[in-house]
């Protein structure tokens, strides 16, 4: 799995809008790019709406966040709407950004292991560096789903 101080794995892909979307032209500011499982459940829920009611702070800190997940767009749109998600959920269909970031792993469902997305977020600084990780086998904590925009927060020193 990729580790803290790698450089962040360079993509192109689209939100769910279809609004495209450059890891590149993120440059010169953070980023967080968090990977989900899928929309509608609910750890994934939790975690978005986390996010969503700290989305302010990040705001007007300059930090852009992003999730990310299989699915198509149109479920995407809907998690996003129904949620009122101030972020875009970027596309990854066919999951080849989720290998590209090692977080297509093998995963435990209802006592069946199956291949799936890993909840991982991935914390860029201005450089296009990894550096902060949240779950997986190198994550600093395990994503806590409710509280996971503190977790980020905290780790950029910007929570009051």
């Amino acid at each position: 799995m990729l580790k803290v101080g790698d450089k962040a794995p360079q993509f192109i892909t689209s939100d769910e809008e279809g609004n495209p979307f450059s890891l590149e032209k993120h440059r010169g500011s953070k980023l967080v790019v968090y990977f989900y499982p899928k929309d509608f459940t609910p750890g994934c829920t939790a975690e978005a709406c986390s996010i969503r009611d700290s989305y302010t702070l990040f705001e007007n800190s300059g930090i852009p966040i992003y999730g990310i997940s299989g699915g198509d767009a149109e479920t995407h749109q809907k998690f996003r709407e129904k949620h009122n998600l101030p972020f875009p959920i970027l596309m990854d269909e066919d999951y080849s950004i989720a290998k590209l970031y090692e977080v297509f792993k093998p995963v435990k469902i209802l006592g069946k292991e199956l291949l799936g997305v890993k909840r991982v977020t991935f914390l860029i600084d201005e450089e296009g560096n990894i550096e902060g990780i949240f779950g997986g086998d190198e994550g600093l904590d395990k994503v806590k789903s409710s509280e996971h925009a503190d977790q980020i927060l905290n780790f950029w020193g910007l929570k009051l």
